[in-house]
């Protein structure tokens, strides 16, 4: 009995060693590898190809914007998808801008700078997820508009839903993307939201190829969204009249290749961006001028002039005069 007790226990453990031993021959010879278990038959492993992986993700919105929202724009360095669930929506990237309609979904991929503006008619329900995505794949979905069929609305509702039970809200904090979990979520709530997002993504890459962007351009929404940004530079540009404005601060500051931020400034504003500043300088030096209460060195100083020479260099190539014959018109007026 005892003999048999133990010629047992090592039968057990020779068929332990084994399924360890067949666990590291699986991985040394590839996925596709057949293991012949005691029985004799052969159990391939197959590695399964993934197309999608949602590794994080970084917000999740349900916003329900009043009709004159606006949103300036942002750029960062993660997927993000915007769906309009009710209304329509103005959205600009780069360049350009879209009008988007109820159903319809724009991507907007790293490193593209974009925002978005109710259109003053209809007030808009959107959704907003951001996401990283490292596989190639995502690729599909550069320069593109889609229209969600009734399938795909399905997904991505059950995304919304598997996302209202994992976090807390606010959902419609356009500045907070901080996601604070449920105590009392259901089990795999946030798994189900990285496997209805992965599924989406799929489904729209086997609906097909719609129309790219370029089709979907509103000339209008283009022309506003170049308006809106050019008065913000010209916001920024105000605001260190008295301080020294770079190039390169600007197009850090709004997120712009040089190129972009000089030909949309120009078009906008008939001058470069720095001649616009230097003009700004001298209206503010000319008012400074009419009130008598400061030297020209202290104007220079204040306007952030390295000199009071370079004041007046600028001051006469603006004017077409210098500091003191300008303060002496100013006296002949009085």
């Amino acid at each position: 009995m005892e003999a048999a007790e133990h010629a047992g226990k090592r039968k057990a453990g020779a068929e332990s060693a084994r399924g360890e031993l067949a666990e590291l021959v699986v991985e040394a010879a590839g996925p596709n590898a057949a293991i012949e278990h005691a029985s004799g038959i052969a159990y391939p492993r197959t590695k399964l190809q993934i197309e999608f992986s949602v590794r994080r993700l970084v917000s999740f919105h349900y916003f329900e914007f009043a009709p004159d929202f606006k949103f300036e724009g942002e750029k960062h360095d993660f997927w993000e998808f915007v769906y309009v669930d009710k209304g329509e929506l103005e959205v600009f990237a780069d360049t350009e801008g879209y009008l988007l309609r109820q159903g319809d979904v724009i991507f907007h991929k790293p490193g593209e700078f974009h925002g978005v503006w109710a259109n003053g008619v209809r007030s808009p329900n959107v959704i907003i997820v951001s996401f990283e995505c490292p596989s190639p794949s995502i690729a599909h979905f550069n320069n593109r508009i889609l229209s969600l069929n009734d399938r795909q609305k399905e997904l991505l509702a059950q995304l919304i839903r598997s996302g209202f039970a994992a976090f807390l809200p606010p959902y419609d904090d356009p500045l907070d993307h901080t996601l604070l979990r449920r105590p009392d979520a259901p089990f795999g709530a946030e798994q189900s939201i990285k496997l209805y997002l992965e599924l989406l993504l799929i489904d729209l890459y086997q609906a097909g190829c719609e129309p790219a962007r370029e089709q979907r351009v509103s000339s209008a929404v283009t022309i506003r969204s170049e308006a809106d940004l050019a008065s913000r530079m010209v916001a920024y540009l105000e605001a260190h009249i008295e301080g020294q404005v770079r190039l390169e601060l600007i197009c850090r500051h709004f997120h712009m290749s040089k190129t972009h931020a000089l030909a949309l400034f120009k078009k906008c504003k008939g001058l470069s961006i720095m001649r616009y500043y230097r003009q700004l300088k001298i209206e503010r030096a000319r008012a400074l001028i009419r009130e008598q209460l400061h030297t020209f060195t202290e104007i220079a100083a204040m306007l952030h002039y390295p000199t009071v020479h370079n004041f007046s260099r600028h001051f006469r190539h603006e004017t077409g005069m210098s500091p003191s014959e300008y303060a002496r018109t100013v006296q002949a007026r009085r």
